[in-house]
């Protein structure tokens, strides 16, 4: 009998402690997420090989966070985020021309942004006749160059 009280009485005080640990877990979490009030804008960019942006082979793809701080694998994501926020996140914004010349070779290439931008969801694609009027259109933008 003295067994089973002991039993229960560990039981239930291990029992209080696991519980206290998790609340108190749980508000040192909420208080560290705490990061104040923003619109997220995180982005997934992706050239590939293709017509559409449904059907074409991806051949490289990186990440792009703007809000809290710029971030992600884009290998310039500050100048990105500076970027895209001087257009307000309209990515047709970024084409233009170079005036430089390409071929008129038949290699259609698609450029998607798909995710966030500030808050609003992001699903953007254009395609080019090859990587050179891809590369020509985007007039020197890092947006799309990784």
């Amino acid at each position: 009998m003295r067994y089973i009280v002991h039993t229960l009485g560990a039981t239930a005080s291990a029992a209080a402690l696991v519980l206290s640990g998790l609340a108190a877990g749980t508000a040192h979490a909420d208080a560290a997420g705490d990061t104040g009030l923003y619109a997220p804008s995180a982005l997934v960019l992706a050239v590939g090989r293709g017509e559409a942006a449904a059907t074409a082979t991806v051949e490289r793809a990186v990440t792009l966070n703007c809000a809290p701080a710029p971030g992600g694998t884009h290998p310039s994501a500050d100048t990105a985020c500076r970027e895209l926020a001087a257009v307000e996140g309209e990515f047709a914004m970024l084409a233009g021309s170079s005036g430089r010349p390409c071929t008129r070779q038949w290699d259609p290439v698609t450029i998607t942004a798909t995710g966030v931008w500030q808050g609003k969801r992001v699903d953007w694609s254009a395609t080019y006749g090859n990587a050179c009027e891809m590369r020509e259109s985007m007039n020197g933008s890092a947006v799309f160059a990784f």
